[in-house]
């Protein structure tokens, strides 16, 4: 049995309104009514990258009065169900972190920004979407790091997103240039 894509089918559009970190994701529509699929490869990075992964019991969680781990419903058992792996991303376990250089105890803020956004993204180099994928992740401001991601395709990249990270509200934006 193989695995289906991780790539939707359609175009995807993220909105989000401060003061909360939570994400809106809409479908893009053509003028003429239907779906835009144009940009299918970004569409499945938006939601690798925008949905909360199931923490680990390891992880250590963001609010130390709750025990809530997040994750999707649709993951449990998703290997076995439907040959699938869990979607999402595990930086939201950062939500209450101070961004750190690499002489922290636990090492740098950018170091598990990358980390987390690999992690969650192997599943398209496994399954040949992607035959690379590389992620810079910078500290830009007091309370702000960038991730930029490219994904291959071959030698050559076939797009390049920026996910801004941002501390003091954790607000994700993403936009694609080819």
């Amino acid at each position: 049995m193989t695995r289906p894509s991780p790539v939707p089918d359609i175009r995807l559009r993220e909105s989000f309104t401060p003061p909360f970190y939570s994400v809106g994701i809409d479908w893009v529509l053509r003028d003429d009514g239907t779906l835009d699929d144009t940009q299918a490869l970004a569409a499945g990075v938006i939601v690798a990258l925008g949905t909360n992964s199931l923490a680990d019991l390891s992880d250590q969680l963001p609010d130390p009065d709750s025990t809530d781990r997040c994750g999707w419903w649709g993951d449990l058992d998703a290997d076995t169900i439907w040959n699938a792996w869990p979607i999402g991303c595990k930086l939201w376990l950062m939500r209450r972190s101070a961004i750190v250089p690499v002489q922290a105890r636990y090492g740098a803020t950018v170091a598990h920004v990358q980390n987390y956004i690999h992690m969650a993204l192997q599943p398209f180099i496994d399954l040949g979407i992607a035959s690379r994928i590389d992620v810079d992740a910078v500290r830009t401001d007091r309370q702000r790091v960038d991730a930029t991601i490219r994904i291959f395709k071959g030698p050559r990249p076939t797009i390049q997103l920026v996910y801004s990270i941002l501390w003091d509200e954790l607000q994700y934006a993403s936009s694609q240039s080819t």
